[in-house]
């Protein structure tokens, strides 16, 4: 399957080769701090090859500590030409949708699953059943069926020792993590409001074919709610993410609403939202987000309005606390596409390496995927939802495999 694209545009046009010198120092950095550690390689397998699947099993390739002995794609060329590009033999490299039975049985401790979300939940099972190291791209599912068997299967992973890893970019940049950390230390006061937004240049949405082979590529999936989780949870999830990071709780209860505008939709995804999200305190989380080609600045953020001060929390742009006894100045946030998947793919080696278990982006992962389903279905349905509500439903998106490759 094709894999996690660039979350923008903008991003898009930065190019991964681009930032080829300042991904080198982060991998060298890393591995330094490894120390004699970052020479104990891991076999490692790659499951879904689309740009951002390519790109992770580039990095893992260069980080120095792992070996990529088998890789998995959906469709044979991918799997077998990129298999090729380094260095993995042709018969471990599999395609079709059992592709990634092949990679977990070939020997590997570590698996990476770059996949369309639709199948994480199987795919993590399966790799958690036969005690691998999982790293996973986000979100982990598209519904709460989903939720619940990566939930089930990280639990089964910790049991057994062994890490896993949700790859979010934005809680690794350093400057975010100390503006989060000044907010948790009381430095805007009391959490009055928080406001994310997630705002993007949208996805092609070409007519639909017999079989759905043709919504696997190159980002077409997203704007097919089953396949992808609608617009909110699989881009918009940055900034959610990023509020629960710094809020430390879930909320009860969403309402909004949303609709499709793009030209010629023919996937099912909204890409206009604007929901509210309701906490068991009082506090108020209002998520707005526009998917369209109008060439809008791009946004992934997260702002927090306390009773003393302020801060804003960035996928990229500017990140700060301003007012207080806490304010700090912070700075740009710039490659986060990249560099937070770099110091991503160090920690789960080093993680896996040193014996750590507690696995931290787990919970909040689940939890963020569970409050982005909620407000995607209390936006399209236009009403109150509370979480209670949603899981009582526990309603599966299905997709229509048939005519696939198995």
């Amino acid at each position: 399957m094709n894999s996690r694209e660039n979350p923008s545009e903008r991003i898009t046009r930065r190019g991964f080769v681009r930032q080829t010198a300042a991904s080198s120092f982060l991998v060298m950095a890393a591995s330094s701090a490894l120390g004699s550690q970052a020479n104990a390689r891991i076999k490692a397998g790659v499951v879904g090859l689309g740009g951002r699947g390519r790109m992770i099993a580039t990095m893992v390739r260069d980080h120095g500590g792992y070996e990529i002995t088998a890789v998995a794609d959906y469709f044979p060329e991918i799997a077998q030409g990129f298999g090729e590009q380094i260095n993995v033999p042709g018969e471990r490299c599999f395609s079709g949708l059992s592709g990634y039975q092949g990679v977990i049985e070939s020997g590997i401790e570590a698996v990476f699953l770059e996949a369309l979300p639709y199948f994480f939940p199987e795919h993590v099972t399966a790799a958690c059943n036969a005690g691998l190291h999982v790293y996973m791209a986000k979100p982990v599912a598209v519904d709460a069926p989903g939720c619940l068997a990566i939930d089930a299967a990280a639990k089964k992973a910790a049991r057994k020792n062994r890490c896993f890893l949700v790859d979010y970019q934005m809680p690794t940049d350093p400057i975010n993590i100390e503006i989060r950390q000044r907010i948790l230390d009381g430095g805007v006061g009391n959490l009055a409001y928080v406001q994310t937004y997630g705002y993007g240049g949208g996805f092609e949405d070409p007519p639909k074919t017999a079989t759905i082979e043709s919504r696997l590529r190159n980002l077409i999936w997203v704007n097919d709610a089953a396949l992808g989780g609608d617009y909110i949870v699989n881009y918009d999830i940055h900034a959610i993410d990023a509020a629960l990071w710094v809020i430390g709780r879930n909320p009860v209860a969403a309402a909004g609403a949303s609709r499709i505008c793009r030209p010629a939709p023919h996937g099912d995804s909204r890409d206009v939202c604007s929901v509210v999200y309701e906490f068991d305190d009082g506090l108020v989380l209002n998520h707005a987000a526009v998917a369209l080609p109008n060439k809008a600045q791009s946004a992934l953020t997260c702002q927090v309005y306390g009773t003393e001060a302020h801060a804003q929390i960035n996928y990229w742009g500017s990140a700060f606390l301003r007012g207080g006894a806490k304010e700090f100045e912070g700075g740009n946030i710039n490659n986060l596409y990249t560099d937070g998947a770099l110091r991503n793919i160090a920690t789960f080696h080093d993680d896996i390496v040193h014996g750590r278990h507690e696995n931290p982006t787990v919970r909040r992962s689940i939890d963020g995927c569970l409050v982005t389903i909620l407000g995607r279905e209390a936006a399209a349905r236009k009403t109150r939802m509370t979480m209670a509500e949603l899981l009582k439903e526990n309603k599966r998106l299905e997709v229509d495999l048939s005519g696939l490759k198995v």
